[in-house]
C-alpha cells in the first residue's frame, strides 16, 4: 500500500532535523532516516502499530522509533502519516 507523508508529518521531520542537528548533523540525518524507513514497515504490515490509546480508533495507529512516536492512518486506498511526536509530548485532540 501507499504511504503519504502529510505536510504536518513532513513539517516534524524538519523541526526534528533541525533541532538535533544543533548538536550533530549526522545524528539529525540518521535519526530522520531511521523515522522515514519506517515507511516501508507501515505499507507492508499496516496493522503492525498498535492503535493510538489517546484516540481509541481502529485507523489511528503508531510506530514507535525512540523516542518518536509515528502517527499515521490507514485508509482504504493509502496510509497518511499524520505525525512524528516526541514520546514526551501530548498529542493533539484530533487529526
Amino acid at each position: 500500500m501507499k504511504v503519504h507523508w502529510t505536510q504536518n508529518a513532513i513539517r516534524h521531520l524538519v523541526n526534528i532535523h533541525e533541532y538535533i542537528a544543533l548538536n550533530s548533523a549526522t545524528y539529525a540525518v540518521r535519526m530522520v532516516d531511521k523515522i522515514t524507513s519506517r515507511s516501508q514497515q507501515i505499507a507492508d504490515y499496516p496493522l503492525s502499530g498498535r492503535k493510538v490509546p489517546e484516540y481509541d480508533a481502529e485507523d489511528i495507529r503508531e510506530l514507535i522509533e525512540k523516542p518518536y512516536r509515528i502517527i499515521y492512518r490507514i485508509k482504504s486506498d493509502q496510509i497518511d502519516v499524520l505525525a512524528v511526536i516526541h514520546g514526551s509530548r501530548r498529542l493533539p485532540n484530533d487529526f
